[in-house]
C-alpha cells in the first residue's frame, strides 16, 4: 500500500463510518473510539488505518523500535501502513538576530509498523489495568485539572447532576465511587477544553455532550477502566455531514491525547 492508496483507505473508512451513523448504527464508531484509546499517540488517520489493517491490534510499533525494547519481529509477519512526518531543518531569526532552530512539517511518507503479537523477546512494561478502580489515575486526574488552572471542587447543590461544569471551574457530587468519579471528572474535563471556545456556538448541547462523552470512553478503555459509556448512543456524532463527523473526531482524538499524556507516563 503506497501513501496514495492510504489516503484513499482512510477516506472509505470515514465514508463508512458516516453511513453506519446515517443509518443509526453506532457499533462501527464505538470500535473506532476504543481504537482511539489503545493508540491515543496516532493521529485519526492513522488509527483508522490500523483498525483497518488489522482490528485486534492493541500496541504497535516500528521495526527498530521493537529491537530497542528488545523484542524482534517475527518472520512472515505482515506490516501495517501508517503515516509517517517528513520534517526538515529550519532556522528562524528572532528579533534580537539569535538563530532559532526548529523542526518543519513538509509532508508525509508511508511507514511500517506491526503488532506486538507479531514479535517475541523481553516482556513489555505496561499500563496496569483495573476491574472498576482507576487507581492512582484519578489522583494524577484531579492534578491535571488544576494544574491546568481550572477549579476543582465537591458540592452537593448540583444533585441530580454528577458533575458540571462552566468556565474555569468544574464541580462533581462527593462521595462518586471511583471509577464513576474519574468518568464523570474526564467527561467535565473534555467540556472545559472543548466547549468554551468560539466553537461552541458551531455545535448543539446534543454534540457537546456526545463529544464529552467520548473524550470519556476513550480515557478509560485507554487506563484499563470499565466505563458506562459503552453503551451511549454515538450516533448522535453525525449530523449529517461527513466533514462535521471528521471535525468531532479530530478534537475527541486531540483531547483524549492531551488528557492521557498528562495522566499516564510517557
Amino acid at each position: 500500500m503506497n501513501i496514495d492508496e492510504a489516503r484513499e483507505v482512510t477516506s472509505k473508512a470515514l465514508e463508512h463510518l458516516s453511513e453506519s451513523l446515517a443509518q443509526g448504527e453506532s457499533k462501527v464508531l464505538r470500535e473506532y473510539l476504543a481504537a482511539m484509546g489503545r493508540f491515543h499517540r496516532y493521529s485519526m488517520s492513522n488509527v483508522l488505518l490500523i483498525m483497518i489493517q488489522r482490528p485486534d491490534a492493541t500496541r504497535v510499533a516500528g521495526y527498530q523500535t521493537w529491537r530497542k525494547l528488545h523484542r524482534q519481529v517475527t518472520r512472515g509477519a505482515k506490516g501495517i501502513m501508517i503515516f509517517a512526518p517528513l520534517v526538515r531543518k529550519a532556522v528562524d531569526r528572532s528579533e534580537c538576530g539569535i538563530e532559532i532552530e526548529r523542526q518543519k512539517l513538509v509532508g508525509y511518507r508511508a511507514a511500517v509498523v506491526f503488532d506486538v503479537a507479531d514479535t517475541a523477546g523481553n516482556p513489555l512494561p505496561s499500563l496496569t489495568h483495573f476491574e472498576g478502580n482507576p487507581g492512582e489515575y484519578l489522583g494524577r486526574l484531579k492534578s491535571l485539572v488544576t494544574e491546568s488552572g481550572c477549579a476543582f471542587e465537591y458540592s452537593t447543590g448540583i444533585f441530580p447532576a454528577q458533575g458540571q461544569c462552566s468556565a474555569g471551574k468544574i464541580i462533581l457530587l462527593p462521595d462518586l465511587a471511583p471509577a464513576e468519579e474519574f468518568h464523570v471528572l474526564t467527561h467535565e474535563l473534555a467540556h472545559s477544553r472543548l466547549h468554551f471556545s468560539a466553537r461552541r456556538a458551531e455545535t448543539t448541547k446534543c454534540i457537546r455532550e456526545t463529544e464529552a462523552e467520548a473524550v470519556a470512553f476513550v480515557v478509560g478503555q485507554a487506563v484499563g477502566l470499565q466505563t458506562n459509556s459503552a453503551s451511549w448512543d454515538y450516533v448522535k456524532l453525525y449530523n449529517g455531514d461527513k466533514d462535521t463527523l471528521a471535525q468531532s473526531l479530530q478534537h475527541i482524538q486531540h483531547v483524549s491525547t492531551e488528557i492521557l499524556s498528562g495522566i499516564t507516563p510517557p
